[in-house]
């Protein structure tokens, strides 16, 4: 099965601050990140198409135990996207430790940040990133 977005594709694009996504044909879902089949109505027949990567903070947490090479404290959060589907990433320009409820609802706009590779990896990643719009 030939993938119509693949993740190298998806992450390449992200490094230019792009978000890429798949448009259904079946059903006009849309999701990110990429999928070989529609989550909603397993339809192979999508569309590749660029989303905005502006949304609202649905839900986050702050991590205070990181894994290797993360440095806590930082805000992991559920962005709901404009065009529909749900992100994770990290949100910056927020300090971890006032963060409170009022994240809940507030506007972001998508960033990303390259992360070097560690001993579990085969190299650079690249994570997605959230900055709050007001």
């Amino acid at each position: 099965m030939e993938l119509k977005l693949t993740t190298k594709e998806f992450l390449e694009a992200l490094r230019q601050d792009k978000l890429l996504g798949l448009r259904c044909r079946a059903c006009g879902a849309v999701h990110t990140p990429p999928a070989a089949i529609c989550p909603e109505c397993d339809s192979l027949d999508m569309d590749i198409v660029e989303l905005s990567g502006r949304g609202k903070i649905r839900t986050y947490t702050v991590i205070w135990t990181a894994p290797e090479g993360f440095q806590p404290p930082y805000i992991v959060s559920l962005v709901e996207l404009d065009e529909g589907p749900w992100l994770m990433g990290n949100i910056l320009g927020v300090d971890p430790n006032t963060a409170d409820m009022s994240l809940i609802g507030r506007r972001v706009k998508l960033g990303h940040r390259v992360l070097p590779g560690d001993r579990y990896s085969a190299g650079e990643k690249v994570a997605i990133t959230f900055a709050t719009e007001d």
